[in-house]
């Protein structure tokens, strides 16, 4: 999810280093060649600066100097202006969205319908929250079963994933959300009229595959209608939309608490079939197809249409034509010379990539944060808190703090980077578990301990481990292995999520609830000492300096790009001293 919102912040942080970065190179080259030809005059503000097509500012040809002697030089014809440099996404990128204030209406509309996507799977984890001990009474399941009920989503969800890559290349995106809703809505029937625990897993697999299908392409969606340079603020629409569908979630089982428990969590299901009828009705007759697709399809007409209802009046269309093609084929480059061996049998550099990365995927989920979520009601009937209104207002107070922190952790994230907030993350949730698992043990129950506890909770996860969970694997990857890296620690993090969901009352019968949270306050412990080791700091860091530091960790320098270190030498070459040679040998 967080992919498309760090790669167009780096992506922007990168051309303006370039820039400065190009600059002071040309300062620097100046100074070498004036120390290199002592006897020549130096480049002085009156040299004709030489422009971008090898004609000097009057319209003459720039002169070629003579290699024979240093004598014969002409300095003043290698003189380099910064003036005459142009920036490779500037040059005529000058109407683009980066000059342009505001973005198009359409464009908000389009990132909406998305997010509207990303509500259904905040749904199914709210409304279960109240609906899960209203399924077991009423149907007599057993603690292992609904275990397998609520955590079958995530492994369901993967297959949906799977599935969604497909159908989305074959038909686009518009029919996978219209697939992604129609598998909403069937699942959501199954189990409604469900009289069996077979029928109502039957069900189960529809709501994952339609969850796994919204996870994929939500985010892809908005980053491929946005326009760059706002790209990062809409994309974080479908975390939000998720966070949005929790809350409504919990209102939902607030609603229908009054109702015999035997009908109310089939009306608490059934409320979910809203959304997606809605979304069935936005993906056939408002939302647009992706340009990118479109593309892909061979058919630039319709994405030049497209793009320039994206788009502000006045913006270069056709180069953002053209740098989606670019882009695709750099993607068919990358993807026809590194194979799935990179990632199976990776260098030691990769490994180390790969120990953070899965590490991060794992650790989001083993602070149990999915469990905690599905099984609130459970934990506060074990507190004390009996009445379902309270329990209701709880809940709904939760969501609402969960997603009031994800908007303010973005900004924390790139004022004190990464590292510390992680910590600060994890420290606030070990002490959170720390304080329920205490109230749990004590003779006498506090139950407001309790809530503030799971409040202070979902507050520091939000606030790090949460959204850092998926910023970390998009920071740390190289290029070449970035795609299947992301999906591999995807993967992972989905089924981390199915194993520790599926245990939960497992354990707490095993450990009591009081030793399952005292459980969950060491494993966070324990991720937290691996982030000390393990974990470095991304902020403002491309992915080739990236990949520098772990090359250097790891002492391996496979994954860099090869210098060219060829013996081929001139007889100036001596008259080089050692710094300069080394900084002509950088600057190249």
């Amino acid at each position: 999810l967080w992919d498309h919102v760090v790669q167009d912040s780096r992506e922007q942080h990168q051309r303006t280093r370039q820039n400065a970065n190009c600059k002071n190179m040309f300062k620097r080259v100046n100074e070498l060649l004036s120390s290199y030809y002592p006897a020549t005059t130096t480049a002085s503000e009156d040299a004709t600066p030489i422009s971008n097509n090898g004609t000097s500012s009057n319209g003459s040809s720039a002169a070629s100097p003579p290699s024979s002697s240093k004598k014969e030089m002409d300095y003043g014809a290698l003189a380099i202006s910064e003036q005459s440099y142009r920036s490779p996404t500037s040059s005529s990128r000058s109407s683009g969205a980066e000059d342009l204030s505001g973005i198009p209406p359409y464009v908000f509309l389009m990132a909406g319908c998305a997010g509207l996507n990303s509500c259904n799977l905040g749904f199914d984890i709210g409304v279960n929250t109240d609906a899960g001990i209203l399924v077991q009474n009423a149907m007599g399941l057993s603690d292992i079963r609904l275990e397998l009920f609520m955590g079958s989503i995530n492994l369901f969800a993967i297959v949906g994933a799977i599935m969604s890559s497909r159908i989305t290349n074959r038909y686009g995106l518009r029919v996978s959300f219209g697939v992604a809703s129609i598998g909403f809505i069937l699942g959501i029937l199954l189990m409604v009229q469900s009289q069996s625990y077979a029928i109502l897993m039957f069900g189960r697999v529809f709501v994952g595959i339609g969850v796994g299908f919204g996870l994929t392409i939500g985010p892809m969606y908005i980053s491929e209608i946005s326009p760059k340079s706002h790209r990062g603020k809409l994309v974080s629409w479908a975390e939000i939309g998720v966070n949005i569908g929790i809350v409504i979630g919990f209102i939902v089982g607030f609603l229908f608490y009054q109702f015999p428990p035997d009908r109310a969590w089939r009306y608490m299901f059934a409320t979910g079939m809203i959304m997606p009828v809605i979304m069935v009705f936005l993906a056939c007759f408002v939302m647009t197809e992706s340009p990118r697709w479109l593309v892909q399809k061979n058919r630039e007409e319709e994405a030049l249409a497209v793009l320039k209802r994206l788009h502000p009046p006045g913006y270069n269309i056709q180069e953002e034509l053209e740098e989606i093609m670019d882009d695709m084929e750099e993607e068919r480059r990358i993807n026809s010379r590194v194979g799935w061996d990179a990632i199976l049998f990776p260098s030691p550099a990769v490994k180390k990539m790969l120990i953070v990365g899965i590490g991060t995927a794992i650790a989001q989920q083993m602070s149990g944060i999915d469990a905690i979520q599905y099984y609130l009601v459970f934990i506060m009937e074990e507190a004390g808190i009996h009445g379902h209104v309270h329990q209701a207002i709880f809940l709904t107070g939760l969501g609402l703090l969960k997603l009031a922190c994800i908007f303010i952790a973005a900004p924390l994230f790139d004022k004190f980077g990464r590292r510390p907030m992680m910590f600060v993350s994890l420290s606030g949730c070990i002490l959170a578990l720390l304080v329920i698992a205490s109230d749990f043990f004590a003779v006498v129950s506090n139950p407001t301990k309790v809530i503030t506890g799971l409040a202070i909770y979902v507050s520091f996860f939000s606030l790090g481990l949460g959204p850092l969970g998926w910023v970390i694997p998009s920071e740390i990857f190289s290029t070449t292995i970035r795609a299947k890296a992301i999906s591999t620690t995807t993967l992972i993090n989905r089924l981390t999520g199915t194993a520790i969901t599926s245990s939960i009352l497992t354990m707490a019968n095993w450990l009591s609830w009081g030793g399952y949270f005292l459980f969950l306050a060491c494993t966070c412990l324990g991720i937290l000492m691996f982030f000390v080791t393990f974990l470095p700091e991304t902020k403002g860091k491309s992915l080739e300096e990236m990949a520098h530091h772990f090359a250097v960790v790891a002492n391996d320098k496979s994954i860099l790009l090869p210098v060219d270190n060829g013996n081929d030498t001139n007889e100036n070459e001596a008259d080089i001293g050692p710094e300069s040679k080394e900084s002509v040998q950088l600057l190249l």
